[in-house]
């Protein structure tokens, strides 16, 4: 009888890399693995307000506080996403029927407080904070206009507020439940659009 080969140690460390390389294909940067979308965090409040220069400037009453990132990448079919999706979100009680995860904040007729917030897209490099995937300023803030309107044309005007865009803001709220979700819009837009041009 034959004697039975067991291959050593580091044969195996070689053929398992051999197997991961082939896998894993061309490098990939680590910037492509990075989420690249729009990001809201919507937070269900009993009320709201932002605060600019010890001024209240907006606030609300029962609805949703959404915190806003705007990524370096996102298109207007990304604000279109957000705002369809925070404003459709049943994250409410329906008075009639009693039950809960049922209405939306229009039909609720409550009111939505949007926020600026860059920090979102914040990572740390060692212990400091960076900033570099958000949209610069001088492209986000027409941008984050143009959301806050989409928001107006889909809803009550009235009913939507928002804070100062790249103002010192202090966020007060009381939040419902309480009930936090992320939000963020879809990339397979994004993808297909880099595979073709790749």
């Amino acid at each position: 009888m034959g004697g039975l080969f067991l291959p050593s140690p580091s044969c195996l460390t070689t053929q398992a890399l051999r197997i991961k390389t082939k896998r894993s294909g061309p490098s990939i940067s680590r910037r492509n693995w990075q989420i690249r979308s729009m990001r809201a965090v919507v937070q269900r409040v009993a009320s709201a307000s932002v605060e600019v220069e010890g001024k209240i400037i907006s606030e609300i009453g029962p609805g949703l506080l959404v915190l806003v990132g705007i990524h370096e990448s996102d298109l207007q079919s990304d604000a279109d996403y957000i705002c369809r999706k925070v404003l459709n979100m049943r994250l409410f009680t329906n008075d009639k029927t009693g039950k809960a995860w049922d209405q939306n904040v229009m039909q609720k007729n409550y009111g939505v407080l949007l926020v600026s917030q860059f920090t979102l897209y914040g990572t740390l490099k060692g212990n400091k904070p960076d900033f570099h995937v958000a949209m610069p300023p001088l492209s986000a803030k027409p941008f984050y206009a143009s959301l806050v309107d989409k928001f107006r044309n889909s809803y009550n005007p009235d009913s939507i507020k928002d804070g100062v865009f790249g103002a010192m803001m202090k966020v007060n709220l009381v939040n419902d439940g309480p009930v936090t979700m992320q939000l963020d819009s879809p990339q397979t837009s994004k993808n297909t659009s880099e595979t073709a041009e790749g």
